[in-house]
């Protein structure tokens, strides 16, 4: 099996994905791309999927790169199949974890499904065309599954000897952490995800992160071995900042993708805070400008990098929450960053009257807004100049919110460092 790619594809889709640089490792490179290439005559000639399973009521930007390859095979002709996990979520994937996920019920679990199932709509097509983009959750086989008949069929076709060699088995394994015969079976029934799809919807490519290989060539040696079918795997690299950071890994948490989680001006800026050296990356892995356009934005000299860090922002935010909250997210940061006008777009946050009169510190308010992870973050930020109330540096870390602090329009305006700015409104 071919672990990299070594030769440019020749299909409009791999070719697009080696160039914008999402692919790590290809089961069959030269086979899926013949596969490929009959996009361009006939439209839903390749299915792929992308499996998430619903730990969170939010997916978040450690997602993005999946969600943008079923874009592009979209964008290609080929038919993209979100696969929800509302059976494997029962489990909890154990890969690239250190420990057990903690269990979650079926109604915590159908919760998380509904809540995250409309960030699909902002990048794919659900209409009735031969590549229709369609959502499916493997609850609908894997909760009919007898056990003994499971094992008897598809058990006998794997080895131990060859699972507890993955990386995340045997690291859990040699530190003598606690690894679940439940989290075990994970394996199992991933690849039997593959073969069911396969059956069902002829999905032909199952695609994901590097951490995934194990269980992608489990999915396409169940369903040669059961089907004779061929199918394949592909994935893309481990995604870390130009500084080595994981990508989405922020101060504040996670980059969520629902607007209850995470604001599109929050969104916005996250982007516009990309690092230098991986502006252009960025824009080739998550947007669709192309990549002549790129390639000017990433060659800008000097400080008008930030132009391209802008272009980014814009396009990410337009893509997940449309253009009117881009605009305003622009907006809103160009008026934070000349020191006044227009807040419209910040993220806001109440705090009551009552609250106030008993003396709401500084440090809470900024809790209150999700811009630190704790008061005692707080506190330290003013110690060391890093923090702002409306516009003013504060020094003293025990100091308390006050009417006075806010203005005409009932709000004050929070700020840490440079970049990262919030709003409290009095109710």
């Amino acid at each position: 099996m071919t672990t990299t790619p070594d030769t440019a594809p020749q299909s409009a889709f791999l070719n697009d994905m080696q160039a914008r640089g999402y692919i790590y490792q290809v089961t069959d490179m030269a086979g899926l791309d013949a596969r490929a290439k009959a996009l361009t005559t006939t439209p839903g000639a390749l299915s792929a999927y992308v499996g998430y399973d619903a730990t969170a009521d939010s997916l978040h930007v450690g997602h993005m790169v999946s969600i943008m390859m079923l874009r592009r095979l979209q964008q290609a002709g080929g038919r993209p199949i979100v696969l929800m996990g509302g059976g494997t979520t029962k489990i909890g994937d154990p890969t690239d974890k250190e420990k057990s996920r903690p269990m979650l019920t079926e109604a915590e679990i159908a919760a998380n499904i509904a809540s995250i199932r409309t960030c699909f709509t902002r990048f794919l097509r659900f209409d009735d065309t031969p590549n229709e983009a369609i959502m499916v959750n493997n609850a609908d086989w894997l909760d009919k599954i007898g056990y003994i008949d499971f094992l008897r069929e598809y058990g006998r076709h794997f080895t131990v000897n060859v699972m507890v060699k993955q990386d995340t088995v045997a690291r859990r394994l040699a530190a003598e952490q606690p690894y679940t015969f439940l989290e075990f079976n994970y394996a199992l029934l991933q690849a039997y995800d593959f073969l069911e799809l396969n059956r069902r919807e002829g999905c032909a490519l199952q695609m994901g992160g590097s951490d995934q290989w194990g269980n992608i060539l489990n999915g396409v040696d169940l369903c040669r071995k059961i089907e004779g079918s061929q199918v394949f795997g592909l994935t893309t690299p481990l995604m870390t900042t130009a500084s080595g950071q994981k990508m989405g890994k922020t101060v504040g948490g996670a980059v969520w993708l629902n607007p209850d989680k995470l604001s599109p001006f929050d969104y916005w800026q996250f982007w516009r805070n990309t690092e230098d050296a991986d502006v252009g990356r960025f824009l080739r892995l998550f947007t669709d400008y192309s990549l002549t356009e790129i390639a000017e934005l990433e060659a800008l000299p000097g400080a008008r990098i930030n132009e391209a860090k802008v272009a980014l922002a814009d396009a990410c935010t337009t893509l997940l929450h449309g253009e009117e909250e881009a605009t305003k997210a622009r907006a809103a940061a160009a008026s934070v960053f000349a020191g006044g006008g227009s807040t419209e777009g910040l993220p806001t946050f109440e705090v009551t009257a009552d609250e106030l009169a008993g003396g709401l510190s500084l440090a809470a308010a900024f809790e209150r807004a999700e811009m630190v992870a704790s008061r005692g973050e707080a506190r330290r930020l003013i110690q060391g100049g890093g923090l702002k109330l409306n516009g003013e540096t504060l020094t003293d870390p025990n100091a308390t919110l006050t009417e006075a602090h806010f203005g005409t329009d009932a709000t004050a305006r929070l700020s840490v460092g440079k970049k990262k700015h919030a709003l409290l409104k009095r109710v």
